[in-house]
């Protein structure tokens, strides 16, 4: 296996114009049904590539599980996805759960996950007291799997981008006509990122050339 990294465009630092670390948030999207030593090998993979640049910091992985309402054939109930992710998370001490899709009415589009939980790290980062106001009607666990680090900052961490790490399928993936709005492939990979974890025979360079949305933000 090796580590391609897709930063949007407008992102991109250079050793020599990096003043700090870039904070970097790794998110996971999929049905894990049912997680595997793989799903947690690959924020391990993705993060001891970001390690290679001392311009990214990653503060932390999230396992985000698809709702019930995905119509994947088989899929068992998302409190038993859950359930299984809490228990593989146990040995990881960097790595943890946001039910937050679980929680919904329906299946949430994977752009749509990246924004919630983007705005859920703005709020926290800018001292929005909206984050943990009572009319949110939130419980205090739906942000735990925040970084104790941000969670607990005092206002001098800077920004927190999060990426959406992924395997080769995904990436492919966005070439199935009708699967993907093409807006919310460029939204992603312009306002967030990817981080692909390829596996052995696969190609992603392949598809970024022939993507005319990729290629341009490559």
């Amino acid at each position: 296996m090796s580590t391609f990294v897709f930063f949007r465009k407008l992102r991109c630092i250079s050793p020599r114009s990096a003043m700090a670390p870039a904070k970097v948030l790794l998110l996971a999207c999929g049905s894990f049904n049912p997680p595997t030593n793989m799903h947690l090998r690959l924020f391990e993979i993705a993060r001891d590539h970001y390690r290679k640049f001392d311009y990214y910091q990653v503060l932390g992985g999230v396992i985000s599980p698809v709702h019930d309402s995905y119509g994947k054939k088989g899929l068992v109930c998302s409190n038993h996805r859950c359930a299984m992710l809490k228990l593989a998370l146990q040995s990881s001490g960097w790595v943890r759960l946001s039910d937050w899709e679980c929680q919904q009415e329906s299946w949430s589009p994977t752009r749509q996950v990246l924004e919630h939980h983007q705005d859920v790290i703005n709020s926290i980062l800018n001292a929005n007291n909206e984050v943990t106001s009572p009319s949110k009607r939130q419980r205090n666990d739906d942000y735990s799997w925040v970084p104790d680090e941000i969670r607990f900052s005092s206002g001098d961490i800077g920004s927190v981008q999060i990426k959406l790490l992924c395997g080769a399928d995904l990436l492919e993936s966005f070439s199935v006509p009708g699967l993907w709005k093409d807006e919310d492939i460029e939204a992603i990979v312009n306002n967030f990122g990817l981080v692909v974890i390829t596996r052995e025979g696969s190609n992603p360079y392949k598809f970024i050339y022939e993507s005319d949305i990729l290629y341009k933000y490559q």
